[in-house]
């Protein structure tokens, strides 16, 4: 027999491969999902921190907007830059006139280590003074940005980075390192009409100190590009002032923030746009690098797999042992009983179906050994009352009319019983592949209630992180409130401060006046004091000037404390309400956990039932057969019988003359009933 078609072989193919294919199902399910989850997450903290430092970058932008504005109000620089132009090139007053500009940039240039370089150059593209002493004789008007500039109107305008700095030889001359710029113009107060253009270059290192906090993993890296898609700043110097190398359509950065992938498929972004100036800062992670931790729940499905293969060929290999070794050595048995053995039996080692069948086999043999001793007995008496049959013939001849139609008969009920046998072992095969059906099904059911636990539980686990991540922001956000808060009361001590010196300049002013008043009255003794008190004076008008400007600024520090006030405690109802949802969402996990946990358990109840039903089903479908076969052979020997009957009838006019044929067909039965071994 081929072994492949054994009982046992098929057994254990079956219960071999379901169980591979179901744990590699959970483990390649539960993989992909993790996998998506690890990347969503990651992703979204990575773009946190990119707002988080996009933000500090529109900060430091927003620094270097109101310095240019404080230098371009800086009333003793507008004044000499109007001298300047009112004076003669190349004379000794206008070189001096220089020095001065050069030397109040110097103040703003110093205070700032950032700063690369202040220039100041004329409506021409003159140099007028430069923080570097670098102011050449050549024009830097036919310069791109110093157009760009021009045409802003006094707005800030931002110039990407430049390689080698924003140089023109004998006009600008900074240095060779690279570098971005800040350019705005001077107008005249009274007639609006352009008297300088401001640059103040700033060094790339200033957005390299915030780009170094951000953390992008391995081969991640964090680059800023301008709104014309060339790297403002890269760790890579010798990609500054050049075209990104992103795999990415351009409208793709239009959003303020947000996350995307490149068109391979292989880097993961994050970018967030400045409000100041339209840059980009964009975040670079593979996908790779993001699902790494993810890799672990592969190799655990493979081992899982290749530990399920090994206990399922062990299992497999008892229960083919435990079923097909048993049917082999009935079958061998029955070999043996074909070829006239009588004497074999099976040996019964349980209680079960097989044990059963092991009594039902052996009662078999033995009610076939008693036949054929029986039939022995029998033969030896048919040889002794051969003479008597002689004289019985006739009246059998009588009665054999009765047995023909009585054989009928039964030979009609036998072919009525295989029919019903064979209708009966056809109902029991359906019902067989029914039941594997329901087991199937209980199986794939169970398999889906576990994802749905794992799921939940994970639920429940994500919930408890975003509970605590919550409680965290809703106490950042109530410690800003209260920073906010402080910071206004500090603003209020500001402007009162600034009133105190408001009133100490008018002082001053009212005092120099006095002075110059005695001075005057003093005649020619009182001229130096009254030089002082002009100096006096002019030093308290210049007071009064900064003390305006910076209460303006205070002014508008307020006002934005005060926005910032009403829409953190706008904010504030809103975490609080998150917060309560967040508990609600984790209290459902945990029911949802809690339910799946009792419908396993009721699931795997109802599995181990039918599958009890199945293997009593399968007893029932070998018993249909066995009575299917014994109808059909019952059947077979009706109608035999039956004609036989009918032979009988038809000679019994002749069994005289056969009667003495009939020792030597008693003979011959004795010497077939030889072969029985009983």
């Amino acid at each position: 027999m081929n072994p492949l078609k054994s009982v046992g072989v098929k057994l254990f193919a079956i219960f071999f491969f379901c169980i591979v294919f179901f744990v590699l199902i959970v483990g390649l399910i539960s993989y992909a999902k993790s996998k998506d989850v690890i990347q969503t997450k990651v992703a979204d903290a990575t773009e946190q921190t990119a707002i988080q430092a996009g933000q500090k970058l529109d900060l430091i932008y927003s620094t270097y907007e109101d310095l240019s504005m404080q230098i371009m109000l800086n009333e003793d620089l507008r004044k000499l830059v109007t001298e300047l132009r009112t004076t003669e090139a190349n004379t000794y007053n206008y070189m001096d006139l220089s020095r001065q500009i050069t030397d109040k940039l110097n103040v703003y240039a110093f205070a700032n280590k950032n700063i690369k370089s202040i220039h100041l150059l004329s409506e021409k593209g003159a140099g007028v003074g430069s923080s570097s002493n670098a102011a050449g004789g050549g024009s830097a008007a036919e310069q791109p940005w110093f157009k760009q500039i021009v045409e802003a109107g006094g707005q800030a305008v931002w110039l990407e980075t430049s390689e080698k700095g924003y140089s023109q030889e004998n006009v600008i001359s900074s240095g060779a390192s690279p570098s971005f710029a800040l350019g705005r113009v001077l107008k005249s107060m009274t007639t609006n009409q352009i008297t300088g253009v401001l640059l103040i270059e700033i060094k790339v290192e200033v957005i390299g100190d915030q780009m170094k906090q951000i953390d992008m993993g391995d081969g991640g890296s964090t680059i800023v590009i301008s709104s014309s898609g060339n790297y403002v700043y890269n760790a890579d110097q010798a990609l500054l002032a050049k075209p990104n190398t992103l795999n990415l359509d351009k409208s793709a950065l239009d959003k303020e923030s947000g996350q995307l992938k490149t068109k391979d498929g292989q880097n993961q972004l994050v970018f967030y746009k400045s409000k100041i100036n339209g840059w980009h800062l964009v975040g670079l992670m593979p996908v790779n690098e993001l699902v790494k931790d993810a890799k672990v729940i592969f190799d655990i499905t493979v081992a899982m797999a290749f530990g399920a293969m090994l206990i399922a060929i062990v299992i497999g290999y008892l229960l083919a042992r435990m079923i097909g070794r048993p049917l082999i050595q009935l079958r061998n048995l029955m070999k043996e009983g074909e070829q006239g053995n009588l004497r074999v039996r099976m040996a019964v080692k349980g209680q079960d179906e097989i044990g059963q069948l092991s009594v039902s086999f052996n009662e078999m043999m033995e009610k076939i050994t008693q036949l054929v001793q029986q039939t022995n007995v029998s033969a030896q008496e048919v040889l002794g009352t051969a003479g008597e049959l002689s004289e019985a013939s006739k009246k059998t001849a009588m009665s054999a009319k009765d047995i023909a139609v009585a054989t009928e008969e039964i030979a009609t009920g036998a072919s009525s019983l295989a029919v019903e046998s064979e209708r009966g072992n056809e109902l029991t095969h359906s019902i067989g592949m029914q039941m594997q059906s329901v087991v199937s099904a209980n199986v794939i059911m169970g398999t889906a209630a576990g994802e749905v636990q794992t799921s939940s539980k994970q639920g429940i686990t994500y919930m408890n992180e975003l509970i605590g991540k919550t409680n965290e922001t809703e106490s950042m956000t109530r410690s800003m409130v209260e920073k906010v808060d402080n910071l206004k009361e500090s603003t209020r001590s500001i402007v009162k401060i600034l009133d105190v010196l408001g009133n100490i300049s008018k002082q001053t002013n009212i005092l120099s006046l006095n002075a110059t008043i005695e001075a005057a009255r003093a005649g020619a003794a009182g001229k130096g004091f009254m030089v002082v008190a002009d100096e006096i004076r002019k030093l308290a008008d210049q007071s009064r000037q900064s003390i305006a400007i910076v209460g303006q600024i205070t002014e508008k520090i307020q006002n934005e404390i005060e926005e910032t006030v009403q829409v953190l405690s706008k904010a504030y109802p809103i975490f609080q309400e998150q917060i309560a949802s967040v508990k609600e969402a984790d209290t459902i996990f945990k029911q949802v956990d809690a339910q799946m946990g009792g419908f396993i358990e009721r699931l795997s109840e109802v599995t181990e039932s039918i599958s009890q039903l199945e293997t009593s089903q399968l007893v029932l479908n070998e018993s249909m057969t066995n009575v299917s076969a014994v109808a059909e052979e019952s059947s077979a020997t009706s109608q035999e019988v039956a004609s036989l009957s009918t032979e009988q009838l038809s000679i019994s006019n002749g069994l005289v003359r056969l009667s003495d044929k009939l020792e030597e067909l008693s003979n011959s039965l004795k010497q077939s009933l030889s072969k029985f071994q009983v």
